[in-house]
């Protein structure tokens, strides 16, 4: 009788344990289920129908309890992978001071992209296509340039300008004609199969491989610290003849499927390149004074206003490609011209928002690029010519140092401030290449170009050398020929005020000479931006208003508002009081057993200190709009000089101060 009850309590639990076993089996196999399946009842029907009501075979799948499917997130979750990589080297690179201090960051992050490259080939995987053109340039390239355009130093950049475009135009046609040219004639000369090829694809990858990168410029330069003229030089040069490369690029590329080059041609290469250059700034130029038109109106939605300038600049760089256009002149243009205005309208906290997220999304992008560069390289197929690499790598080296020996001997008749022989070596030996000639190469068609391989072999190397090699060895030559590097400190504003006020006395010697220099249209610059576009770019309030008179009248208040609910005095003097003579109130009835307070001086923060640096760099006396005649018997002031309106404004100011301290309800 027990037996028997054991049986049926086991038969009973069968149910039970077979359910279990089904998750199990479920959850070992990973079968992927998915959510809701619905039930299938159609054999249980159909045998119902047949007669066996007896015995119901209803079978039901199981809920997922855990499903994976990868396909769904692949290429997100990549994605987030290869950023994460990118944010750890560069956080381990930084972390080994010693190593920093020797190899900098670009070659170490194009070593981690090859190891990462190796280990993907020795597990017999496809090596993702990670440094495609498209990619490169629609989404890793236009954070960086546009960090470049948005925060250029525009005084340097504008006092140098004339060297940078004889640097980035003539010397960029040297080198890819120098380069060309020398090759095609290697090539002819050699006993092998370069002689198949022919001076065209000579000239174009001369074009390819000429340009000055901005990115390995980047890279290299900001770790060793060179002095500001330098920096800009090369940097701007690396910046502007994107336009150059582009034309020359297309109109070589163009040329060698045709077969042929007229005089006509050439010509349209010229007008080509014109076009191409200043319609960069000209689309770049249009979005900026968008973005400055539209942060007038946000002040009511702070939070959406950083989005504004990275939209309207990533607009700018599209709207160009899509003509051909130099995209980067485009985002150059857009930066600078939108960044005055955006900060006179944003906030504070939007300031800082733009700031931080472009030096973030730049810092990305380069790291990726350098990864992407060397993982790039072991995925590549390489068609490897000692002669045709070899020389490619010497030729480079040779244009370069020619080129800015000459441009340099032209420039210095011109300048004021004559570059030295350590400048031109500087020059010289910076001009590194990067991933934007590896991109460009990487475009070229294997049907109408079967030396492409040999191409991206050479243009590699190339990159290769520039990076390691000069870019490893500019440091110990920047300190043994005792280059100067750049000031840490920021100038002082007694520096400052000393450097406008020589502007506006250069200006007016010009304006007495009759001689109308680049101080002359600078100051008519100005002047039109501050009658005429700063009305209409700016919020009315702001524009109207004296930023000085402001920023003043603010931290008059502000003293004035504590130093009352402290207890510290109840009355102003009536004359125009400073920040500092606040301090010297006496309380209305000091107790008798209390030390009179100590004078302390304000401290200022670093961001109040850079708010008076701007300020006062803003609002120094303009030249006069007139020249008004010597009489003695009408030495009075002019009610229509801007100095005598600010005066009047400021002393309505304080007269509205002292009636709200002493009226402070």
């Amino acid at each position: 009788m027990m037996a028997k009850m054991r049986f049926v309590r086991r038969v009973s639990s069968l149910p039970e344990f077979g359910l279990l076993l089904l998750v199990i089996f479920v959850l070992l196999e990973g079968s992927l289920l998915p959510l809701g399946a619905a039930s299938s009842t159609s054999k249980s029907c159909e045998e119902a129908k047949q007669g066996h009501t007896e015995v119901h075979n209803f079978t039901k799948k199981a809920f997922p309890v855990l499903g994976v499917d990868y396909g769904h997130i692949k290429n997100p979750f990549e994605i987030s992978l290869w950023v994460l990589l990118a944010c750890l080297m560069k956080l381990g690179f930084h972390l080994i001071p010693r190593l920093s201090s020797i190899v900098p960051e670009s070659c170490l992050l194009i070593v981690v992209g090859l190891l990462v490259g190796g280990l993907i080939k020795l597990a017999r995987e496809e090596v993702p296509p990670v440094l495609d053109s498209k990619f490169f340039f629609l989404y890793l390239l236009p954070p960086i340039i546009l960090d470049a355009g948005y925060f250029l130093p525009i005084r340097p950049f504008m006092e140098n300008l004339g060297t940078i475009l004889m640097f980035a135009v003539i010397g960029t046609l040297w080198n890819a004609f120098f380069i060309g040219g020398l090759l095609y004639g290697i090539c002819q000369i050699s006993n092998s199969d370069l002689t198949a090829i022919g001076i065209l694809p000579c000239l174009l990858f001369g074009s390819i491989i000429s340009a000055v990168d901005p990115v390995a410029v980047l890279a290299v330069f900001e770790e060793i610290h060179i002095n500001e003229l330098l920096h800009i030089l090369v940097f701007g040069e690396s910046l502007l003849n994107d336009a150059v490369t582009v034309v020359l690029y297309h109109l070589f590329e163009e040329f060698s499927v045709d077969g042929s080059v007229t005089v006509l041609d050439g010509i349209l290469g010229v007008i080509s390149f014109l076009v191409v250059a200043l319609g960069g700034v000209l689309f770049g130029a249009m979005y900026g004074f968008l973005a400055a038109l539209t942060s007038r109106f946000t002040s009511h939605t702070r939070v959406i206003e950083p989005l504004f300038a990275f939209l309207y600049s990533y607009m700018a760089y599209l709207s160009a490609e899509v003509f051909h256009l130099s995209g980067i002149m485009a985002l150059i243009a857009c930066g600078a011209v939108m960044r005055p205005y955006i900060e006179a309208n944003i906030s504070h906290k939007s300031h800082t928002t733009i700031k931080y997220f472009l030096k973030m999304l730049s810092s990305v992008s380069e790291t990726l690029i350098f990864i992407f560069l060397g993982v790039a390289t072991v995925d590549g197929r390489h068609s490897w010519n000692w002669i045709f690499v070899t020389m490619s790598v010497v030729l480079c080296l040779v244009a370069r140092v020619i080129g800015v020996v000459g441009l340099t001997f032209i420039i210095n008749k011109f300048r004021i401030v004559k570059l030295t022989t350590k400048d031109q070596f500087i020059i010289a030996y910076g001009g590194l290449r990067g991933a934007i000639a590896f991109s460009l190469g990487f475009l070229l068609k294997e049907d109408h170009f079967h030396m492409r391989d040999m191409f991206l072999t050479a243009i590699i190397t190339v990159i290769f050398f520039t990076v390691f090699v000069q870019g490893m060895t500019i440091k110990p030559l920047v300190e043994l020929l005792a280059v100067k590097k750049k000031q840490e400190a920021k100038r002082s504003i007694n520096e400052e005020i000393h450097t406008q006020f020589l502007d506006h006395l250069l200006t007016g010697i010009e304006d007495i000479c009759g001689h109308y220099g680049h101080h002359h249209w600078k100051d008519k610059l100005n002047r039109f931006n501050k009658k005429y576009v700063k009305k209409f770019l700016i919020v009315s309030e702001r524009s109207k208003e004296p930023q000085l008179i402001a920023f003043y009248h603010k931290m008059e208040m502000k003293q004035a508002i504590q130093l009352v609910e402290s207890g510290g005095g109840s009355k102003l003097p009536s004359a125009v009081p400073s920040t500092v003579s606040m301090q010297n109130i006496q309380p209305k009835n000091p107790p008798a057993t209390t030390k009179p307070a100590e004078r302390v001086l304000p401290q200022l923060s670093k961001g109040r200190e850079e708010e008076i640096r701007k300020i006062l760099r803003s609002n120094l006396q303009r030249t006069r709009q007139r020249l008004h005649s010597y009489n003695r018997h009408t030495l009075v002031a002019d009610p229509y000089e801007d100095g005598f309106s600010d005066l009047i404004l400021k002393k309505q100011r304080m007269m509205a101060i002292d009636k709200k301290v002493h009226n402070p309800r």
